[in-house]
């Protein structure tokens, strides 16, 4: 399921300088539970907190935690005497010699900007705060960061189950309409195949049209005999009793409460099932119809149950 969620929380980086840590909680669709983690260094001391915490409050979908901050210009415009920088002269000076040594072997090398110099690493000392509000920080930013995006998981689930329930109850309806019929649809097909057995034989006998009384008696037996087994072997009945069980089960599932996804993927698959078992034993049009559609509304479940939780 998708989902996103945001908070951030300052920290004190020392000498009254205050940082904006922003953390971002982002879920997309997944069969399984993939965690992600794009946090800059001084919050990465919390991914083991971020990671217990997300697998404790989520099942599946593709998850990543992101993180980055910023120094407070306010809490610093209200402090002008206190600097929230400082140069490494040390670095500065080292610097300077490597410049003049690569000029020496590279006259024509354009010399450092001051925008250069103040990005060179360890140029400038910024004040990076303690380990430990760094991580407090970060797991308190996301944790209500993941309660935004269960939230909004909630909503989106919600939407689903409702577009669930509508597509069970259609084919629910597919199935109260075509059960009450299967019984006519194979006497159809039983007297059918009777006439059709019965005209074979009789112009295998007598090489003329069919004449009862040119068919022995236990021909005829044989016949009845063949066309009732073959008959148990097109009844549906015992598939549209799982058909209805497993949609029963799937309205369970949609009303209970705590993850289903996996459940429903299970029951996705076998409603599959039975509608291609309904379809493979088809007797008459209407009940080829119906399978189809049958199938078609499964599929467009499958689908969406891959969102849920």
């Amino acid at each position: 399921m998708t989902g996103y969620g945001s908070a951030s929380r300052p920290v004190s980086l020392g000498a009254g300088v205050v940082a904006d840590l922003q953390v971002e909680c982002r879920a997309v669709n997944s069969r399984f539970l993939d965690l992600g983690f794009r946090l800059p260094d001084e919050c990465r001391g919390a991914e083991p907190l971020l990671r217990e915490m997300a697998t404790q409050a989520l099942a599946r979908g593709k998850v990543e935690f992101r993180a980055a901050w910023r120094i407070n210009t306010g809490a610093a415009a209200a402090s002008p005497s206190r600097s929230t920088s400082t140069l490494n002269h040390a670095r500065l000076a080292s610097l300077q010699i490597m410049q003049a040594e690569v000029l020496k072997t590279f006259p024509n090398a354009g010399e450092l900007g001051m925008a250069d110099v103040l990005r060179w690493p360890g140029v400038v000392n910024e004040p990076r705060g303690e380990e430990e509000g760094w991580i407090g920080a970060t797991a308190e930013a996301a944790k209500a960061a993941l309660d935004g995006l269960l939230a909004s998981r909630a909503a989106e689930g919600a939407a689903l189950v409702g577009v669930l329930q509508t597509i069970t109850q259609q084919m629910q309806a597919i199935i109260s309409e075509l059960e009450p019929r299967i019984p006519e649809y194979v006497q159809q097909y039983q007297d059918k195949l009777s006439t059709r057995l019965a005209e074979a034989l009789a112009n295998q006998i007598t090489q003329a049209p069919l004449n009862n009384a040119a068919v022995p008696a236990e021909v005829l037996d044989r016949i009845r005999q063949e066309v009732v087994l073959y008959a148990i072997k097109i009844d549906v009945a015992e598939e549209f009793a799982r058909l209805k069980t497993h949609l029963q089960a799937v309205g369970s599932a949609l009303k209970g409460k705590g993850p289903v996804g996996k459940r429903l993927d299970f029951l996705m698959q076998e409603l599959n099932r039975e509608a291609n078992t309904l379809s493979s034993k088809s007797v008459s049009d209407e009940c080829t119809a119906a399978a189809v559609e049958l199938k078609l509304l499964i599929e467009q479940m499958r689908e969406q149950v891959q969102n849920l939780e």
